[in-house]
Parts: structure tokens; sequence; C-alpha cells
């Protein structure tokens, strides 16, 4: 058990040191624990079934662990906006927790290997993720998000959400998401993302002009945006 902890610190450590030189969220602490914690609950559980007979405690326990370091990777992943942030520091803990997994089995040359494979996707990728985000984007290669706004009288914005969603629908085009923010003092934004990846700007303008036209909306208009 000595040599399989060692190793998941070791390992583990490394992986830490390299998240802390760049100073994300869970560093050299973080990674060497979480590989040191899945060292000894696997190596527990290789221990308990040596002494109460059977074979499979220790795949049952690293089924556990993964289970486990996904709650934490998922205290690591933070959602401001539209944008989130965290997903290489949860992924990385993943990693770890493999890290550590191996070396509590007492397979330690495979757990030098995984921490190398988690060093080099941490570190060898970089400058082809940064050259890729480089390039501009290939308009054919990705799909188009469009979106209506609707501003409006606050005490309103129910019957002419309503009544948004009836027009888009009678113009084919789907309401995917809507949603209503406060504008102002007294009036409110409608924003409707629509299902629709390609659409007809003369169709939309004559949606918008509909839209305009209902008693209480000072504003509509629709813009689009690409996503993956």
């Amino acid at each position: 058990m000595l040599v399989s902890l060692a190793a998941a610190f070791v390992f583990g450590g490394a992986i830490g040191l390299e998240r802390q030189m760049r100073q994300r969220t869970a560093g050299l602490r973080t990674n060497t624990l979480v590989a040191v914690g899945a060292a000894i609950f696997v190596s527990l559980g290789n221990r308990l079934f040596e002494i109460h007979g059977g074979s499979q405690g220790a795949v049952q326990v690293v089924a556990y662990v993964v289970s486990g370091i996904g709650f934490l990777g998922a205290g690591a992943i933070m959602k401001e906006g539209a944008n989130i942030t965290g997903l290489n520091t949860a992924a990385t803990l993943w990693g770890s927790g493999a890290v550590g997994a191996c070396a509590g089995a007492g397979l330690i040359g495979e757990s030098l290997l995984a921490a190398l494979f988690v060093l080099a996707s941490n570190t060898l990728l970089r400058p082809v993720v940064n050259r890729i985000n480089r390039q501009p984007l290939d308009q054919e290669a990705n799909e188009a998000t469009y979106k209506i706004y609707v501003i409006c009288k606050r005490e309103l914005r129910s019957d002419i959400q309503d009544s948004m969603t009836t027009l888009l629908e009678i113009s084919k085009y789907p309401i995917r998401d809507i949603q209503g923010h406060p504008f102002g003092q007294t009036d409110a934004e409608i924003e409707a993302t629509l299902y629709a990846t390609a659409v007809n700007a003369e169709e939309m303008d004559l949606v918008v002009t509909q839209l305009e036209a209902l008693p209480g909306v000072f504003q509509a208009f629709w813009n689009s945006g690409m996503e993956d």
C-alpha cells in the first residue's frame, strides 16, 4: 500500500504541479489529494476482499470512486451567462482519480502512463488549441442560432409572449427556448431562440413587423449568431 500511495502522490502531484503553474482552481494539492484518495479507496478494496474473500472488491470500489470524482469535478464547473468554465479542471481531476485508482490497484506502470497522458493532454495540446482558436470561424462548418427580441410593457409580457409563439409557429419557426427579462423600470424584454438553423430573412422581417404591431410592443428585432 505504501508503494501505491507513494506512486499516486508523485504522479498526481506532477499533474497538480502543471495545473498550479497555470494558476488553475484545482492545483497541486487538489490533484494530489484526488489521486491519493482514489488510491486509498482502491487499495482498501483490495485489502478487504483479500481478507474476507472475493475478487471483485477493487472493481466495485473503482466504480464508486469514478462517481465520487464526477461530483467533485462538477463543483469545479462554473456557468456565467453563456460561458462555461472549469471543464478542463474537472476533466483533469477525473484523470488524477484514474491515476490514483491504477496506483491503488498496484498497477504502478499503468499509473505512470496515465499520468503522462493526462500531462500531455494539458501541455502538448495547448498550442494546438490556441492555434485553432486564433483561426477565423468557417461559416460552412457552423450552424447559426437565431433569436428574436421584443421590448414591451411588463404587464403585457405574458400575452405578447403567447402571440409571439403563435406567430412564429404559423411561420414554421418554432421556439426552442423563450425567456423574459426586466427592461428598465416598467418594461420587459422577451428573448426567443428558434429551432431553425437557417431562416428566410424576408419571412423573419415580416414576423418582426407583425410583432411590432401588437399592442404594448415598443420594439422587435432579430439577429443570428454562430454555434458548433
